[in-house]
């Protein structure tokens, strides 16, 4: 028997579904080659599984037990002082690859705090705790809700932390830092404290590098020279959204020459009524959009709402992120019955959705309402999560990993010209027969992993290379088959030369 063919049957194994713990252990074995870190990685694994990856000497097992988005995170948590960085790390990373699935997860507060809290990056000094950390606050893993508490939590490095999200923290929040008793805690504060100090700004901008810029223009408080600075290099555009834009620089923002700026001054909600009159009889369509919408933003939580929305096209993959601040139900009830499409966008875009304004824009005659209620919505019906994977490949990924994705009912699509679409279909348990020798080999591996087929039926697949994972994979198999099949596999494998094996000894 090929080793190609073993390969097929341990990744098979892997995610078969039906495989229980001592299989799933089996796979563990340095036998096993990829198959382990690949299950690991990409199911939803036993209790027992995930203490046995937790335990195992191998840290490429771990590693990939770190990035697994189908476990319960609060499982994850000996991995946040795991002796190897490298596996520190892949957990402050988050899984991967993050467009799979749009939906965040956030880690629990006790691994958030030993991760930040960490003196070392791990025996192996492959990371120091600082990558590890960085590694974190780009994974978009930590909840508002620990944001919210760290400036008064009784860890100092927490408030340390804290201190560098200085313009999220309030008055009296920020007056507690820069009084806080440890002194590092105090320099932090004290370093961040510029970003709300006009002349600070200022006086620091020269020396921030180019690309930080535009980042400090559109968040901090600017001196009114700052202000005449930009105007004078055509640099404005992160004024339009700025916060701390003064009133008299949005009035001229609003009649600047460049229409994408105009737009994005339009919905501001710091806009006069006279400059809204004016922008809704602008000459260009986007700015009168835009100016439209004004009734409506009248928060900067609502703007931002709205922001999050335009010009990102149908076919966004963005991460699904809880939101800094986030409007009222009414309001989202109220875009949800607004003429304006981007208005309705903005409501599919709300996970809070009542199901009868869910049910509403389930119908919407704009693809785009549908697209975003079917990616974001956990009450969007089954059968518009199957339309849009079908009519929107860049979403599959994503809506694959919905608990409401339907599982059955897909039949009628075995026929459809794309193949990942045919694989679908053939992977529905109410199919008649399973197109085994269909002309791609995705669907002849999902046809052969469909539970409808009999064990009989089973043991040809596994014999053709097109068809023995999807068999290996199928519920169908019995289990002593595929302990016979790993004995098979695991007895005949060579020392191991896997891209794990080698991972698990490389410096």
């Amino acid at each position: 028997m090929s080793d190609s063919l073993h390969e097929l049957w341990l990744r098979g194994i892997a995610f078969n579904p039906a495989a229980p713990s001592d299989v799933l252990i089996r796979l563990m074995d340095q036998a096993a080659g990829e198959a382990a870190p690949l299950m690991c990685e990409g199911r939803d694994l036993p209790d027992d599984v995930i203490d046995a990856a937790l335990r195992h000497p191998d840290r490429g097992i771990r590693r990939a037990l770190a990035c697994n988005r189908h476990v319960d995170p609060s499982r994850l948590a000996p991995l946040a002082t795991d002796p190897s960085g490298i596996v520190r790390g892949r957990l402050a990373g988050g899984p991967r690859p993050r467009f799979r699935s749009r939906w965040v997860r956030p880690l629990p507060d006790d691994i958030l705090v030993t991760l930040l809290t960490a003196q070392d990056g791990g025996e192996d000094g492959m990371l120091t705790e600082h990558e590890i950390v960085a590694e974190l606050s780009s994974s978009r893993q930590i909840p508002l809700s620990f944001y919210r508490s760290m400036a008064g939590h009784e860890h100092p490095r927490i408030r340390v932390q804290a201190a560098w999200r200085w313009q999220s923290l309030s008055p009296a929040q920020r007056e507690a830092l820069l009084d806080d008793p440890d002194p590092e805690v105090r320099e932090a504060a004290w370093k961040s404290s510029w970003e709300l100090d006009p002349e600070a700004v200022e006086a620091k901008l020269p020396s921030i590098g180019s690309l930080s810029k535009p980042h400090v223009l559109g968040t901090c408080a600017l001196s009114l020279a700052l202000v005449e600075q930009c105007f004078a290099d055509d640099t404005v555009h992160p004024l339009t959204w700025n916060r701390h834009t003064p009133a008299d620089a949005v009035a001229r923002l609003a009649r600047h020459p460049e229409a994408k700026v105009r737009e994005m001054v339009a919905a501001r909600p710091d806009l006069g009524p006279d400059l809204v009159t004016e922008l809704r009889e602008d000459p260009d369509q986007h700015v009168r959009m835009r100016a439209r919408l004004h009734p409506f933003p009248r928060t900067w939580a609502e703007y931002w709402a709205i922001q999050r929305v335009i010009g990102h096209g149908p076919d966004c993959i963005c991460p699904i992120t809880e939101p800094a601040t986030e409007p009222s139900p009414d309001w989202f009830a109220a875009c949800a019955a607004s003429e304006e499409p981007v208005l309705r966008r903005v409501a599919a875009s709300w996970a809070g959705l009542p199901a009868e304004l869910v049910e509403t824009l389930a119908q919407d005659d704009d693809e785009e309402v549908r697209i975003r209620l079917a990616c974001h919505q956990p009450l969007a019906p089954p059968d518009l999560l199957l339309d849009v994977f079908v009519s929107r490949p860049a979403h599959r990924p994503h809506l694959l990993t919905l608990p409401a994705f339907p599982r059955i009912g897909r039949a009628h699509l075995i026929d459809h010209p794309d193949p990942e679409v045919r694989a679908l279909a053939a992977a529905d348990p109410d199919l008649p027969e399973p197109p085994v020798e269909d002309s791609d080999e995705s669907v002849c591996r999902a046809a052969a992993a469909n539970p409808s087929l009999t064990p009989e039926a089973l043991e040809t697949l596994l014999a053709d290379l097109r068809t023995a994972e999807g068999a290996a994979a199928n519920p169908s198999l019995p289990v002593p088959r595929m302990h016979t099949l790993l004995d098979r596999c695991l007895n005949a494998a060579t020392p191991p030369t896997s891209s794990r094996r080698r991972e698990t000894t490389s410096t």
